[in-house]
């Protein structure tokens, strides 16, 4: 995609959106076979950039980028995508839309490196030997 956007939208930043379908009687990758074609010419046509389809364990993951929300929410609210979405197995508990990327993906930017956990650390030396602590208790006296 990346190659894809450099050539088509050079300085354009892609709005990524998610629609996440979940298995119930019937498989949510037959939903899929029956809508893809409408979805994916749909959404090229109304200034889609990228298209991406992911299957998993529990569903189907149709993920689209358009540069801005606009043009996302012109092509969410055309009849036919309201079509293909109300034809989910189960439109109810069974469909998932957000913004951003879906299904198993992982962050868009990797994570940094965090440091070592405290078992990584090194004891300081004479840790074992007491230091004077000041008594609180009402005494002027150091206590050892």
């Amino acid at each position: 995609m990346t190659s894809f956007l450099r050539a088509y939208a050079p300085g354009m930043a892609a709005d990524w959106w998610s629609i996440e379908v979940f298995d119930t009687d019937i498989p949510a990758a037959v939903w899929r076979d029956a809508q893809q074609q409408a979805l994916i010419e749909s959404a090229l046509t109304n200034g889609a950039l990228s298209w991406e389809w992911h299957q998993h364990s529990w569903g189907v993951v149709f993920e689209v980028s358009f540069t801005d929300e606009d043009q996302w929410d012109r092509w969410r609210n055309l009849p036919g995508t309201r079509a293909a979405l109300d034809a989910v197995p189960d439109p109810v508990n069974g469909l998932v839309v957000y913004r951003g990327r879906g299904g198993s993906s992982g962050s868009p930017v990797p994570r940094r490196p965090r440091p070592a956990p405290g078992a990584a650390a090194v004891e300081l030396p004479g840790a074992d030997e007491r230091d004077e602590v000041l008594d609180l208790s009402g005494s002027d006296d150091l206590v050892r």
